[in-house]
């Protein structure tokens, strides 16, 4: 590791804690925090993606949350690229660059260069997907990615059918999934890196954070913020955007197609699912030190997985 920048990262499901626990991390070892979730990137999608609060960003500076046009597309290369010049301006200035999210592709791309976007456009096969998921549907292209690179699957909603194909691209440029892992462990890590990751013995109190954070969101005004992006023409624009958890679910309830407890109901159960998959996808990770958050709500536990996390970033 000698001559690598040093960064810690955060990472777990959804509702899990992470912004809280890199808060504390970035106030005790003079950090600042760089997103890495694929919707917090973007401007104007505060409450749908649970992005940082204003009180949130005064307690620690945050780099890379709500400066992308949601209008535009934002790829894992364009993710590695700024969350690279914001660790290196970071840590240039004498602090600990903290990298905080759930988004498990961008986390490799940054880390080791794979996941991304490396692979070079391939217009004819991409037509050809493209002409498949026509024909066949989502369910199916979904399916052949899931065939060849499960974990990418597993981190990618089967009707963001952009995003999937990508993906099947990149697999097809850099060999099986079992090649790609053996370069990148040949390779290494690009940073001397500490990852961290939350984790619940107990799923049901993963289950009901979730539940109160929908219920939070609701209340402070999805559905408006939905409305608002949808008279913007974002989801016109940006089918990233347009799959998003929290919208895509909120939207048959404006235009109609169901009731407000219809599209509660979907959300949380899609919230829950897209938890299953991070977690799936981080514990077959072999360089994240996971920290078990039962009981997280508890002040003194809470002390004491700061506490662990510390020890981890100290010994690591």
């Amino acid at each position: 590791m000698k001559n690598k920048t040093k960064i810690l990262a955060v990472v777990g499901p959804t509702a899990s804690g992470k912004s809280a626990l890199a808060i504390e991390l970035a106030r005790a070892l003079d950090g600042e925090i760089v997103c890495c979730d694929s919707m917090q990137i973007y401007r104007k999608m505060n409450i749908g993606t649970a992005a940082p609060t204003a009180e949130e960003k005064r307690a620690a500076r945050h780099r890379l949350f709500g400066f992308r046009d949601p209008c535009k597309a934002y790829s894992c290369s364009d993710y590695e690229k700024s969350a690279s010049r914001a660790i290196r301006d970071i840590a240039g200035r004498g602090k600990l660059p903290i990298i905080c999210g759930g988004t498990g592709l961008y986390l490799d791309s940054l880390l080791f260069g794979v996941g991304g976007d490396g692979a070079e456009p391939d217009p004819e096969y991409r037509a050809e997907l493209e002409k498949f998921a026509e024909a066949n549907g989502a369910d199916a292209l979904h399916k052949m990615l899931e065939d060849i690179d499960p974990e990418a699957a597993s981190a990618i909603h089967k009707n963001n059918v952009r995003r999937v194909i990508r993906a099947l691209e990149i697999c097809r440029a850099a060999g099986t999934k079992t090649e790609k892992d053996k370069k990148a462990r040949q390779k290494g890590m690009r940073y001397d890196a500490c990852v961290i990751g939350l984790r619940y013995a107990d799923r049901s109190e993963l289950a009901d954070r979730i539940e109160r954070r929908i219920e939070k969101m609701l209340d402070e005004g999805l559905v408006e913020e939905t409305k608002a992006l949808l008279a913007a023409g974002v989801f016109e624009a940006n089918s990233t955007a347009a799959q998003a958890i929290g919208y895509k679910e909120i939207l048959p309830y404006i235009n109609g197609e169901c009731s407000l407890l219809d599209a509660r109901e979907k959300l949380l159960f899609a919230t829950r699912k897209y938890a299953k998959r991070q977690i799936t996808w981080f514990s077959a990770k072999p360089y994240v030190n996971f920290i078990d958050c039962d009981g997280i709500g508890d002040e003194e536990i809470y002390k004491k997985i700061v506490k662990n996390a510390l020890d981890i970033f100290q010994k690591s």
